[in-house]
């Protein structure tokens, strides 16, 4: 259901976010406490989880700030929103997810499998599993709708939809930021084993980081301390709920085209434990 929210008009419903535009032109996106899994938005939501993903974000945004300027206008919003929602720049949002990759896991990993490379990228024989490569590389992906996938897609592809320069230029920004947050996550020991990023252009052409940044729905974090190569890894975020969807206990069949079933109660509280210690250890801060 999505909220009335004086002065703003609904624009679009995510996964995760509702967007609204102001009369001012700017936007504002509330993060809900929705969750969503294999391209499905599952039943109920994470307590907590949007504010969570908000906090974070503006912590990460802080730290990124001189790499790349950011979209957020004011964290001055209605009440009925407040503490999980962020006034926003309105961009035009580049088609692309760029997604930057330390380790090979995920579908990086089944591409490997496949075929040696991760969107056109050739890596090194006898990589396995959570394998952390010899240097992060940029794997863009296209951008889906609610209820579609996303597909990795090669960096020629990047160039042949957005053009030469600006492919350029988001390869090298997902990956000078994939390595600021990579340093930081590890002193506090986290590894940041992959993660995605949103850009947009301002009306003077400026790169502007977009959308949330380095939360447990855009990242895999994983704790150091257990980080064993060869295996799936423990992970801040929402591996817990794909575990149990792809386990005999949820009964769902991933084959399938059917809505997954509700999640226990264990495990929605599995997982917004998960959410807060990520937001706990890297920030340092009490949420």
């Amino acid at each position: 259901m999505v909220l009335e929210i004086p002065g703003a008009s609904h624009l679009h419903s995510g996964k995760v976010r509702e967007l609204y535009r102001l009369k001012d032109g700017n936007l504002l996106m509330v993060a809900s406490d929705r969750i969503s899994a294999f391209d499905f938005i599952l039943s109920p939501g994470i307590p907590d989880k949007g504010e969570i993903l908000t906090r974070m974000s503006l912590w990460w945004f802080d730290q990124l700030k001189d790499l790349v300027p950011n979209h957020v206008v004011s964290t001055d919003v209605p009440e009925r929103v407040r503490g999980r929602a962020l006034i926003c720049e309105s961009l035009d949002m580049f088609p692309v997810e760029c997604v930057a990759r330390g380790y090979i896991t995920g579908s990086g990993l089944l591409d490997y499998q496949a075929t040696g490379e991760v969107c056109g990228v050739k890596l090194p024989a006898g990589l396995v599993e959570s394998s952390k490569l010899p240097e992060a590389i940029f794997t863009p992906a296209t951008k889906a709708d609610v209820g579609e996938h996303d597909e990795n897609v090669s960096y020629e592809w990047v160039v042949e939809t957005i053009g030469a320069e600006h492919a350029a230029a988001l390869r090298d920004l997902t990956l000078a930021v994939y390595g600021r947050a990579e340093s930081i996550a590890r002193e506090r020991g986290i590894i940041l084993a992959d993660t995605k990023f949103e850009f947009g252009l301002r009306p003077d052409a400026t790169i502007v980081l977009g959308d949330e940044v380095l939360t447990p729905d855009s990242s895999r974090f994983w704790p150091a301390d257990s980080y064993r190569v060869g295996r799936a890894q423990e992970s801040y975020d929402k591996q817990i709920v794909r575990n149990w969807l792809t386990s005999s206990a949820s009964g769902w069949d991933r084959e399938s085209d059917r809505q997954p079933p509700s999640l226990t109660e264990e495990i929605v509280e599995k997982t917004r434990e998960r959410y807060l210690q990520a937001y706990e250890l890297l920030t340092g801060e009490a949420f």
